[in-house]
C-alpha cells in the first residue's frame, strides 16, 4: 500500500476508531445496567455482571422478579401517568408556539424582527438556576406551584429559546417563492404555514420533539423546584430519586428501576430517529 493512500486513509481510520471507542463508552455501561436489572441479588452481590457472558448457564438464572417489585412499589403507576402529562404537555406546547414564533420572525416582514430574534438567542445563555427563585415567588402567589399547568409553563419557557433558534434556521432556509407564489394564489398566512411550513420542516419538527421530550422526560432539577413536595403531581424522576434512598443497598432494584425510565424515551428516540439527522443538518446550515 502506497504512502500517499495511507496518508488519505488515516482521518478516516482516527475516525472510525473514535466512534467505535464512543459507541463503547456508552454501550458497555448500558449493557451492564441492563444485565444486572434481571439478576437475583444474591448474584449481584456475589459477582460482577460480566460474569454472565463468560458463563451461559448463568443466564438460567435471570429473573423479572426486580421489575415487579420496582413496579409494585407505592405510587409507581400514579408517577408514571404523572409523566407522561407533564412530558407531553412540556413538548407539545413549546414545539407549537416555537413553530409559530419560527416562521413569524423568518417568513413574515415587520419591523423590529432582527431584534426580536436576537433577544430570544441571548436567552439561550441565560442560566436557568437564575429564575428560580423569581419565578417560583410568582407561581406561589399565582397557586402554580405543584400543579402540571404549571411546570407545562416553565418548561415552555425554559424550552422556546432553543426551539426557536432551532426552527428559525430551518424555516429560513425554505425559498420565498415558494411562499410568495401562495400569497398570490389567494393563501393566508395561517394557511401557508399549515400546508407548506409544518410538511416541510417535519423532519426539524420531529428532531425538536425529540430533545424536548428527552429534556423534559429526564427532567428531575425542574419537578423539584416547582412541585416540592406534591406527591400527587410528582414525576417518575422524583419518584425513583426517593427510591435510591430506600434501596441503597439493592442495586438489582436501583437498575430495574433506572431502565424503567429509560424505556420510554428510547422508544420515542428510535420512532423518530428517521428524522433526526436530517433536522439536525437542517437547522445547522442555510441554503
Amino acid at each position: 500500500m502506497s504512502r500517499a493512500k495511507l496518508r488519505r486513509m488515516l482521518p478516516r481510520v482516527i475516525v472510525n476508531g473514535a466512534v467505535i471507542l464512543a459507541m463503547a463508552l456508552w454501550i458497555v455501561p448500558t449493557l451492564g445496567l441492563f444485565i444486572t436489572s434481571f439478576r437475583p441479588a444474591s448474584e449481584v452481590t456475589s459477582s460482577g455482571w460480566w460474569t454472565v457472558l463468560s458463563s451461559p448457564l448463568k443466564f438460567t438464572q435471570f429473573t423479572i422478579e426486580n421489575y415487579r417489585s420496582v413496579l409494585s412499589t407505592g405510587g409507581m403507576t400514579t408517577a408514571f401517568r404523572n409523566s407522561f402529562i407533564i412530558t407531553i404537555g412540556g413538548t407539545v406546547v413549546p414545539v407549537f408556539v416555537a413553530a409559530l414564533a419560527a416562521f413569524g420572525l423568518s417568513k413574515l416582514h415587520f419591523g423590529g424582527r432582527t431584534f426580536f430574534y436576537g433577544l430570544i438567542v441571548m436567552m439561550l445563555v441565560v442560566p436557568t438556576q437564575m429564575t428560580f427563585i423569581p419565578v417560583l415567588r410568582l407561581y406561589n402567589k399565582l397557586s402554580l406551584s405543584g400543579t402540571f399547568l404549571g411546570l407545562t409553563l416553565v418548561h415552555t419557557g425554559y424550552g422556546l429559546p432553543f426551539a426557536v433558534f432551532m426552527l428559525h434556521n430551518f424555516f429560513d432556509a425554505l425559498p420565498d417563492d415558494l411562499f410568495q407564489a401562495a400569497y398570490i394564489d389567494g393563501a393566508s398566512v395561517w394557511t401557508t404555514f399549515v400546508r407548506l411550513a409544518i410538511p416541510l420542516s417535519i423532519p426539524a419538527i420531529a428532531s425538536l420533539v425529540i430533545f424536548q421530550f428527552l429534556f423534559v422526560w429526564n427532567d428531575l432539577l425542574v419537578a423539584l423546584i416547582y412541585l416540592g413536595g406534591h406527591e400527587s403531581v410528582a414525576p417518575l424522576t422524583m419518584r425513583l430519586s426517593s427510591l435510591v434512598g430506600s434501596y441503597g443497598q439493592s442495586w438489582h432494584l436501583l437498575t430495574a428501576a433506572a431502565f424503567v425510565s429509560m424505556f420510554v424515551p428510547l422508544v420515542v428516540f428510535f420512532s423518530l430517529q428517521k428524522y433526526f439527522v436530517r433536522g439536525i443538518l437542517g437547522g445547522a446550515v442555510k441554503g
